[in-house]
Formats: C-alpha cells, structure tokens, sequence
C-alpha cells in the first residue's frame, strides 16, 4: 500500500505538486480568514444547571453580566466633587445608544459601592448591545477608542468581560507571532546541523507551512457549522509545526539513506514510504486520536482544542504523505546540495550500527532490572505533587500583569469595599402576584447559608425571579463552591422551582461534566491505542508496555506543572502570577496531546525495531539497532519540537504558558529517559515476550497486520552521519 503510493508520487510527482500548490493559494486566500471567525471564551460547561440558571435570567429579567467596567481616577479630587460627575457623564454621554443599551454609575444608583476606599476613583458599568459575545465584541470594537479617550483630568482603564475577551484575542494573536519569530530561526538552525545541508534542511518546514495552512481550511469550514474558539489557533501552531517536522525529518533521513545506500531515486521513494511512510501514517493516526477524543468534553474550548489539533496531526500527516515524496522525487539526489562545508556529510540520523546510541542500548541491556528499579520508582516520585493539584477556572490572573482589564479586576478587589466577592445568580420561576413575598422565606433561608453576605432580589418578569446571593469570596476560592452547595441544597418554595448559577456555580459544573467524561476519554484513548499498536507490531505485550511508559511520563510531568503552576516556583523566572489552582481544562488537553506526542516517538522507535527483528530474530540485537537507527532521530525531532512549543512559554496567557511548558517536560523525559532508557530496560527482560500474542490474534496478524517492508539486507552507508 505505502509502496505503491510512493510509486505514484515519484510518477505523478508534477501533478501532486500543482495540486499542493492551489491548495496553497486556496489556503492563504481563504484558510487565514478563520481568525476573524473564532468565538471566544468557551470554559463553561453548557446544558448545566448553572448554565441554564444564567441564560434564563438573560431571557427573561435581562442579562446581569458586566460587560464593560469604565474605571475612572483622579489623583486631584474626589467622586463627591460636582466637576467628577460632570466629566464622567459628559464622557459617558458621548457613546452611540445604540452601541451602549444602559450605563450604570455612582450617581444612577448612589450605591457606595461605586466609590473607593481613598474617595478618588469610580466606575461606570456598560451593557452593550449584541445578542452574543461576538456580537457584543464587535460592538466593543465600535467604541473602544472613544471610551478610552481619557477625558480631562481623569485617568481612565477599561475592563469588564467584552474587554477581557478583547485583550486575550489581541494578546493571542501577539504571542502566536512572537513564538514563531522566536523558533523558526532556531528551528531552522538545527535542521541545518542535522541535515548538514540547506535544501533538507527547508523540507520540514515546507510540510509544517502545509500543516498549518490546511489547518486553518479545516477551522474556518467548522466555524460554518459549529463555534470553534481563538484558542485552537495556538494548538496548530504548535502541533501543526511541530509535528510536520518530525514527519519530515523521518520521510527525508530516510530517503537520504536509501540513496546512500546506491538505490536509484524511484526505489529509495518507495522503500522510504514503505518503511518511514508507514510508520508516519500509524503515527499521525495513534496522535490524531488521542487529540480527538477531547470531542468527548461539550466544553466549547476542549472540543475546539480536538478540532484544531486533529486538523494539524491529519493535514501533517498528508502533506508528509503526499507534497513531500513528490518534491523529493524532483529533487532525488539534490536533496543533499548546499552544503555547508564545516559540518559532516549526511545520508541519514544513526545509519552506522555500532554508533553511540547502540552502545547506549547494549549498555542498559546489559543492567535492566537497575534501570528498571531506579527509574520507574523516580518518575512515580516526580508525579507526586499532582495528588495535591487543586483545579479552578480562567480568571483576570490569566492575563499579564499590567493588562487593563486584568488591573481594572485587581483594582475593584482591592480599592472598593463593594465591589470583591461574587454572586450566585438564582433563576427563580414561579406563579404569584407578589413574588417578593412568595420569595420571602427562601430568601431568608439563603441568608443563613454559611459565607452568605447579603440576598436581594434582582428582578422579576414573566414568571422568573432573579435571586442575587452575594458573598465576599471571589469566585475562584474554594469556600465559594461550598456556597453554591449551600444554596443548591436550600428547598424552594411549594411551586416553583430554581436553578443556581453565576461564575462559581459554573466553576462546579464544569469540574462535575469533566469528571463524569474523563474515564471515558481516557478508555476511549488506550482502546484505540491498544488496538492500533496492535497492528502495526503484532503484539500484545508493546501496547500494554507503552501505556505504562505513557502513564510513568505523565505523571511526572504533571507533578511539575502543580509544582510550577499551582504551588508558583519558577514564577519570577517565567512571569505569570500563581492563581494557587491548575486551570481544570488544561489537565485534560494536556492528557490528550501529551499521550499522543508519547505515542509518537514510541511508534518511530517500535517500528525499526520490529523491522530489524523481522530481519535477524535477535530482540536484544533488534532493540540495540533500532534505538541506533532512530535514537538520533528521535532525540533531534524531540529537540526541534521543544522549541517550536517551549517558545509558546513566553505568551502571557498563563494556561497557554502551561500547555508549552508541559509540552516541553513531557517531551524532554520521554525522549530520554523513557525511549532510550527505559525502553531497551523493558524490552530486554521481556525477550522474546515482546512479540507475543495469543495463537488466533497472532494468525490474524500475519494475514491482515501492518509490517515494515524494507529490503531484507541492507549495506552501510560509506559515510558516518550527522548526529544531534
């Protein structure tokens, strides 16, 4: 199968190549688009109480929600003064009323709430029109200039919900320009040292350029019939370069190797997609589920995060299927032009047999069971910290510090004595001429819940009544949820009924709905995985040693983001305020993507290992040269891949920040300590074990399995490679 499409791309190589290149052109044209197409937001959990109590009261009594906060400052004089009111109305006065529905200050309601503590400051609460948040973002877009245009003598800052979404928009966009200036330099450095040359060195990112171009096609044919958010956007640059390059940098090692070895260009295309190919295309599956399964989460971000990133791995896979054999087959032997002359030539990563990385493995065979005790028990002890982790929601704090609307928050929590804590928004319907008095006693049992710092009713239009419980915990603490337990459990009255909602409420709703689909997301990954490794090597044993590794490396990885995150080391050093809670989504995102990247690798080295004890019958000697063929490779893919997501560390989202520095740890251990320790380790006192599997699956294989098809001996390459 693999050889025979590589037969077709070195004879239909001009065609496949015109037709990448209107896919180019289609992609740019119209792919980039998607940008303008995103939803935002997209942490809760819909069809939850919480999310039903909200949308009610939004129906019905009006939506409650802060859209715009207009903090107003002056170091002069004080709210009280007449010449304050006077600026801050005329500025107010000054918006479309079509643009901006109700404005709410000090002076509208004489709440004291309004005021700060030191007398100087106030603020301005705007609805704005727009049926959704993007409807109301555009609406922001309309009239952000002229709110910030400070009037005279005042110093103004804009936050509220519409402002955050602005400033997390313009700042993800600024952070995915950022990495890129910041990795493709390096990137492309090390695959010239690797390469040793200009013209390989070009090709990986010929194939992620692919990968993220046919990415953004695959969001912005989905944002026609499902809202996908802004933050897919960073999961294919990162998966989609990332990926793309370790396919490439497999497929051309390859190739060069075949033609090291003195076969024709035609010959080494079809054995390196009957051997790299293969493995490639097994690879981008086993990655593109695990990616996938967050579709099992209703979460708009999580399944937005499965779209973007199975986009990446597929359109990845393809291009290093289909575009890259093609223009190798143009190039053939001028793969290997423009050298530079102080850096050796290369056919290929680990093609000597006795090199460094065959030592390695022999030496570790030689002592596994030390390997075994000290490493396994090591990463158990790295993971522990994530028995402590506490999850929470997105807040202000993912921001920058210095952000307008992250400071106008710290501002209002810090300066005015009304204005912290949080509501718990209760959506009350009910049948009764006075529903003040039929609320009465419910209300006064609210009171009574502890934390409970005032009840009052909100409103009340066409049989629902909007019941605001407010406590002085902000909404991410955690005596908070304990509230909106409180308030859940109180019994309503005789005929009507109530739903509990608001930013808490929804915090615990959503940790409800990722609880109850974890395990299925989880079973749903090792099932499939299982199954697949199943095919591709014939044996029962690998899958169920690989999950293993997976978990051993997973743990680790998420004992240090509680360790970095929660517990805030390193917090100076990677500039992010601690929130003391890991954001609750990112675990799971990062469990998909990191079990997929794992597989990744261990499919790379699987596969020459397979493939060389299909050819001598010898698992030691199998192990040794497998790790040899591909531990240069995957040690320098590994690298490449570091950077491209290590450089997503510097954004100023911190849950962006998280997912690259996961990424970065997780990769790190697996592609050292995992695959070129503890793999040989298990696989040498496992022996001939590895190849096991039941007499009927066995049978099965040998009919219908995927194996590598390489030629049965082959011949050193004349010339020592390049290794990284």
């Amino acid at each position: 199968m693999f050889e025979t499409l590589g037969r077709f791309n070195y004879r239909r190589r001009r065609l496949v190549l015109a037709l990448t290149g209107v896919f180019v052109v289609a992609a740019i044209a119209w792919g980039t688009g998607v940008f303008g197409s995103l939803a935002n937001g997209g942490f809760e959990a819909p069809d939850t109480e919480a999310y039903r109590a909200v949308r009610t009261i939004e129906q019905t009594v009006g939506r409650t929600g802060t859209d715009v906060i207009v903090l107003y400052r002056s170091d002069s004089r004080t709210v009280a003064d007449p010449a304050v009111r006077q600026t801050v109305e005329s500025h107010l006065s000054g918006l479309p009323t079509d643009e901006v529905l109700r404005t709410t200050t000090f002076w509208s309601t004489r709440s004291p709430a309004f005021v700060s503590k030191d007398q100087h400051s106030t603020y301005a609460v705007l609805t704005l029109a727009g049926a959704d948040p993007e409807e109301r973002l555009a609406t922001f877009h309309k009239i952000a200039d002229q709110v910030r245009q400070a009037p005279a003598g005042l110093d103004v800052k804009v936050g509220g919900e519409v402002a955050v979404f602005d400033e997390v928009n313009t700042q993800t966009e600024h952070d995915i320009v950022q990495a890129e200036t910041i990795s493709l330099p390096i990137v492309l450095v090390l695959l010239v040292v690797v390469f040793g040359g200009l013209v390989a060195a070009s090709l990986p990112l010929f194939v992620g350029g692919l990968a993220i171009l046919g990415a953004f096609v695959v969001l912005r044919v989905l944002t026609t019939f499902t809202d996908v958010s802004v933050f897919s956007i960073n999961i294919v640059t990162m998966i989609g370069l990332g990926l793309a390059i370790d396919y490439a940098l497999f497929i051309v090692t390859r190739f060069r190797e075949q033609l090291a070895l003195g076969n024709d260009v035609e010959t080494a295309l079809t054995v390196t997609m009957g051997t790299a190919g293969r493995t490639v295309a097994f690879s981008g599956v086993t990655v593109g589920v695990a990616i996938a399964s967050l579709v099992l989460f209703p979460v708009m971000f999580l399944r937005s995060m499965a779209y973007g990133g199975a986009a990446a791995v597929l359109v990845a896979m393809i291009a290093a299927l289909t575009a890259l054999p093609a223009l190798l087959a143009v190039l053939g032997h001028r793969v290997n032009n423009l050298r530079l002359p102080f850096l050796k030539r290369g056919g290929g990563l680990g093609s000597t047999e006795h090199g460094a990385w065959y030592k390695l493995a022999q030496s570790v065979m030689k002592r596994p069971i030390r390997y075994v005790v000290v490493l396994v028990p090591l990463l158990l002890v790295l993971g522990i910290p994530f028995l402590q982790a506490q999850l929470g929601g997105v807040d202000h704090r993912a921001l920058p510090a210095g952000a307008d609307s992250r400071t106008v928050t710290e501002t209002l929590q810090s300066a005015f004595a009304g204005a912290g804590g949080s509501d718990v928004l209760v959506a009350a319907r009910l049948s009764a001429a006075d529903p003040a008095a039929t609320l009465a006693p419910y209300i006064a049992e609210l009171e009574r819940v502890p934390g409970v710092e005032s009840v009052r009713l909100g409103g009340y239009e066409d049989g629902v009544a909007s019941v605001v419980v407010h406590t002085h915990y902000t909404s991410q603490e955690l005596p908070a949820r304990e509230v909106v337990k409180g308030v859940r459990a109180v019994t309503p009255p005789a005929g009507t009924s109530v739903e509990a909602g608001g930013d808490t409420a929804a915090l615990v709703d959503l940790l409800h709905v990722l609880g109850q689909r974890v395990p299925w997301m989880a079973g749903f990954i090792v099932l499939v995985t299982f199954a697949l490794l199943f095919v591709a090597f014939g044996s029962i044993v690998l899958p169920a040693k690989a999950l293993l590794m997976n978990v051993l490396s997973l743990s680790a990885s998420f004992g240090a983001m509680v360790w970095i995150f929660q517990d805030g080391n390193l917090s100076g050093l990677l500039d992010f305020t601690p929130a003391g809670f890991l954001d609750a989504t990112n675990p799971v995102l990062l469990f998909a993507v990191l079990f997929g990247l794992s597989m990744d690798y261990e499919v790379f080295l699987l596969s020459r290992i397979r493939e060389e004890y299909d050819r001598t019958g010898d698992n030691t000697r199998a192990v040794a040269l497998g790790l040899q063929r591909t531990g240069g490779i995957i040690t320098s893919a590994a690298l490449l891949l570091i950077i491209v997501v290590g450089a997503f560390a510097t954004s100023g989202i911190v849950f962006v920040k998280m997912i690259g520095i996961g990424l970065v740890i997780a990769i790190a251990i697996d592609a050292t300590v995992v695959r070129a320790l503890l793999v040989p380790a298990t696989m040498r006192l496992l022996g001939r074990a590895n190849w096991w599997a039941p007499a009927p699956l066995a049978r099965w294989w040998q009919r219908h399995g995927f194996r590598e098809s390489g030629p049965v001996q082959e011949q050193q390459p004349e010339h020592e490679l390049t290794q990284v």
